[in-house]
């Protein structure tokens, strides 16, 4: 991926991971669009950020996800890279739970709304020269977090999707993403930012960008604190990995 130059619309990119994203592409000379649920939130984004282009978008409401579509490639022509980022993260206690509409509610946003985005700007994307697509997955897709049964099993879904997305589009100029998070200080959760375990994210997103900018062909983005989750199969570890990061 070419570090400047872009125009990237970054999803959930008013707060956390999708924020410090954003800021970091903007000072490298791209044009940045943010979208997120909440005007109140987008608008004290750009405030403490100018700079940045804000939308709405619900990414649960295939009506919301094909307005943005038709608006941003109308007002931004030249869109060539998509950052789908947006994602909830709430525990589950599956034996108490009354129905099923936490878990729902998780599939719906972290999976079928990136799924959705990607199809409806994909034929817009592959019109330009340099067409990207990162989808932002978990070092849970590698080895879950039991308290939160249905996040990790939708970024270990995404994992997926983007391998298959990856092969299916290796005959066009898209390049495809996934950037893979570890615990990082942010207000996904309750208790993460705060976390001894949880990556400043200051020091997350230069990691990131220092890795995009040194391997731009590097179809996965893991920085070194996610490696323990991301290689726990291939080391023969994740027994351990799995009772250590669920005896927490």
């Amino acid at each position: 991926m070419h570090m400047t130059g872009n125009t990237i619309l970054i999803t959930g990119g008013a707060s956390g991971i999708g924020l410090g994203l954003a800021q970091a592409f903007h000072e490298r000379g791209n044009t940045v669009l943010i979208a997120g649920r909440r005007q109140r939130t987008l608008d004290e984004a750009v405030a403490a950020h100018p700079g940045l282009h804000p939308y709405v978008l619900d990414v649960t409401d295939p009506a919301s996800i094909a307005a943005l579509a038709a608006r941003v490639t109308a007002e931004h022509p030249v869109l060539n890279v998509l950052i789908n980022n947006a994602g909830i993260m709430q525990a589950e206690d599956i034996l108490t739970a009354t129905d099923t509409a936490v878990a729902e509610h998780t599939v719906t946003t972290n999976l079928l709304g990136p799924i959705r985005l990607t199809h409806a700007l994909l034929p817009h994307l592959l019109a330009q020269p340099r067409p990207v697509i990162v989808n932002v997955s978990s070092g849970l897709a590698s080895v879950p977090l039991a308290a939160t049964p249905t996040y990790s099993a939708t970024k270990a879904a995404i994992h997926s999707y983007t391998e298959s997305l990856r092969h299916q589009l290796r005959d066009t100029p898209a390049q495809v993403l996934e950037l893979t998070p570890p615990a990082v200080g942010t207000d996904l959760m309750p208790g993460h930012r705060d976390s001894p375990h949880s990556m400043p994210l200051d020091a997350y997103i230069a990691e990131v960008m220092q890795i995009m900018e040194t391997q731009p062909e590097a179809p996965e983005i893991c920085v070194q604190n996610v490696r323990f989750l991301r290689d726990a199969v291939a080391t023969g570890t994740y027994d351990r990995v799995f009772q250590g990061i669920n005896s927490r």
